[in-house]
């Protein structure tokens, strides 16, 4: 003999719609309500992030203004060392190495459109036989010592002048970053920093500068 579930009546067809239709009912109100706590939650979070934008604005801002004003008082520092140590020195230092000095000149700017070259010495040292480009930092670094190489190539065709003459070349380092001081050296160029009061050579007696 065979059992079989009886056949269900029009009543529970329509009370199993019913019970779908609630469950549709409650899934679309908790989507809904979702999607509102989702809204809420952006919006949230979109001004929280307009805040931390804004508060990064302003210590950005503060920053860079902090960092103007030590870099113009690091420029006072590097102009009041070449007016007040450097320069009025200068001649000592290299007459002890030989280079007898006649003149001077800071900040010796030059370009030509024809070569289209251009440079600018911030110590320009001078006699009948030497030039001595001086380039000063106040940290000197490797990059400055290459920067400085360049310079040292570009002076000739832009002073004519000298061109008879032999073109030293000097780095000066309130501060001398790793490494720099000895690239330099075997570039053949003299390196300066100051010692107190005044300014002095790094290079032993048995340096010979590289002529340009």
């Amino acid at each position: 003999m065979i059992y079989t579930d009886p056949a269900p009546s029009l009543e529970d067809v329509w009370r199993l719609f019913r019970e779908t239709d609630l469950k549709f009912q409650e899934s679309a109100q908790r989507m809904e309500k979702l999607s509102e706590e989702t809204d809420q939650l952006i919006e949230k979070m979109g001004k929280e992030t307009d805040r931390q934008i804004q508060e990064t604005n302003r210590r950005m801002e503060k920053l860079n203004q902090e960092t103007n004003k030590k870099l113009g008082q690091l420029g006072g520092r590097i102009g009041n060392f070449v007016e007040g140590v450097l320069a009025p020195g200068i001649e000592c230092l290299f007459q002890e190495r030989g280079i007898e000095v006649t003149g001077t000149s800071r900040k010796v700017k030059k370009k030509s459109v024809t070569l289209g070259l251009e440079t600018e010495i911030d110590l320009l040292v001078t006699n009948g036989d030497y030039c001595v480009l001086v380039e000063v930092k106040s940290s000197l670094s490797v990059e400055d010592v290459k920067e400085h190489l360049e310079r040292m190539d570009k002076f000739k065709p832009l002073f004519p002048e000298h061109k008879d003459k032999k073109i030293y070349g000097a780095v000066v380092g309130m501060v001398i970053e790793e490494g720099a001081d000895k690239f330099a050296w075997r570039k053949g160029f003299f390196v300066i920093t100051q010692r107190g009061d005044s300014a002095v050579i790094l290079n032993d007696d048995k340096f010979k500068p590289y002529a340009w």
